[in-house]
């Protein structure tokens, strides 16, 4: 047994110094990106952002609305090779779509078969998702859909220590995905005590994957939970996140997935992570009896239609790029100085608010 005494840090912990600029306009500040990666010859350009892989937003509904506005929706893993037929009869946007499995034989099993049906033709980016990505079957897995798709981009986690992110980028991952119980839908930290303050986590992951270079191009990592609100995202950006994934900002919503339930007058739409019982019984059947729930299930106020949040999303980007001087969403890190502070939002009034 050991104990790190380095303190560190949560979206929560921190604000961003504001800086001098010459920007006039938040319309100035430029959100798209273009990268290349490490082992994948493919390029990519559009808005770093993307849904969770989890069934009520990573879904066909989601696509079709956030691939105009060039963000990513990593589907979940539940639909059907049939669903994945009819889907993209009409949907002709592989950029903008990702295939998540996990490590069971049963995901590799389809894995061949989509490939077979040439649906994985369709996706630019396959998605290895695991709660527990230090457990070394899960780097062999990596390097066997690494063999299957030379030219996909891959994406691989979740981990949240530099180490860990430097040997699954070497392993074949383009993109790791950075996170370990910092979810709102997510109780993994509360049952098992596991976990890293989110911040921290992508500073050290971001420095870690980005030193990883070649002639194509290094290293990238996605901040994946945690993000509560549009500043948090910012936060991850700022901390040096080439991407950002979140689930409860992106569901409640008319095109999210989940029912929509009314009670004493109000809607509310579903809300459950991926390791709550709810999931494990609906997408497998049954909670095993050597696991425990890791996830929560909850009812989400019902939000509407989402192109709205899209707006003040972009738009609350675009305003902290005019404050810290940061005209590109990529200068973002180069630009940042985080405060340390023990408040920083004022509440009070939270509970009137109009929601207009």
């Amino acid at each position: 047994m050991r104990i790190e005494e380095g303190l560190k840090l949560n979206y929560s912990d921190v604000l961003l110094r504001p800086k001098r600029s010459t920007l006039t306009s938040r319309k100035e500040v430029e959100l798209e990106r273009e990268f290349k990666f490490y082992h994948s010859p493919k390029k990519w350009k559009g808005i770093p952002i993307m849904t969770a892989n989890m069934a009520t937003c990573g879904t066909f509904d989601m696509a079709k609305v956030l691939a105009p506005h060039k963000i990513i929706t990593t589907f979940h893993k539940y639909y059907e090779i049939e669903e994945y037929k009819k889907f993209f009869k009409s949907f002709k946007n592989p950029d903008f779509v990702v295939y998540t499995l996990g490590t069971r034989s049963e995901d590799f099993e389809k894995l061949h078969k989509m490939k077979e049906e040439k649906l994985m033709d369709n996706f630019s980016f396959i998605c290895i998702d695991i709660p527990n990505g230090y457990l070394e079957h899960f780097l062999l897995r990596i390097t066997e859909v690494r063999k299957l798709f030379p030219k996909h981009i891959i994406i691989a986690g979740n981990v949240v220590t530099n180490e860990i992110t430097e040997e699954i980028i070497l392993s074949g991952a383009d993109i790791v995905k950075v996170g370990i119980g910092p979810g709102s839908a997510c109780t993994t930290r509360r049952m098992t005590g596991v976990g890293y303050p989110q911040l921290s986590a992508v500073i050290e992951c971001a420095d870690a994957a980005h030193q990883i270079a070649n002639g194509s191009g290094h290293g990238l990592v996605i901040a994946d939970g945690g993000q509560q609100y549009p500043s948090c995202v910012a936060k991850a950006f700022c901390a040096g996140a080439d991407f950002n994934l979140f689930g409860s900002m992106f569901s409640g919503f008319k095109q999210s997935g989940g029912k929509l339930v009314e009670k004493n007058g109000k809607k509310y739409k579903e809300y459950f992570g991926s390791g709550s019982n709810k999931a494990l019984k609906k997408y497998y059947g049954k909670k095993d009896l050597h696991r425990a729930s890791e996830g929560r299930d909850v009812l989400m106020p019902y939000k509407g239609d989402i192109e709205l949040f899209i707006q003040d999303l972009f738009g609350s980007l675009r305003s902290t790029g005019t404050y810290i001087g940061a005209r590109r969403l990529k200068e973002f890190s180069k630009r940042a100085t985080f405060i340390r502070t023990n408040s920083q939002l004022t509440t009070y009034l939270e509970p009137f608010d109009t929601g207009e």
